[in-house]
């Protein structure tokens, strides 16, 4: 192999390990941005069953599958829902159930229970 070859050769191979280092460099994420909030998420469904007592917790199908839904505690607010009602609820999963932000019921009216919060 001819020298000049080998110089280009080895001006290429250079050339794409700069271009890929670069690249993964360019995508690390952020550590601040790992806790942006989760995306608000909307789910409508029957009541079908309620959670725990002290807890304002409803179980809700839509025909799909089912999950609990949390409305916070009973202490600060009682929501009463009842089981057969459909509702439109807006919120997030966290962990095993679905926490919500909003409901509305068949008849239109909203239930405001908390804004999204950061985590």
């Amino acid at each position: 192999m001819k020298q000049t070859q080998k110089i280009s050769l080895c001006a290429a191979a250079l050339c794409f390990l700069v271009t890929e280092t670069s690249a993964i460099a360019q995508a690390r994420t952020r550590i601040a941005d790992l806790q942006r909030p989760r995306t608000a998420t909307t789910i409508s469904g029957r009541v079908v069953g309620f959670g725990e007592y002290d807890e304002n917790e409803w179980i809700i199908d839509d025909g799909s599958g089912q999950v609990r839904v949390d409305g916070g505690s009973r202490k600060r607010r009682n929501i009463n829902l009842s089981k057969g009602e459909t509702i439109v609820v807006v919120g997030e999963m966290d962990d095993d159930e679905f926490d919500a932000f909003s409901i509305t019921r068949s008849d239109g009216s909203i239930i405001n229970i908390r804004s999204p919060k950061r985590r």
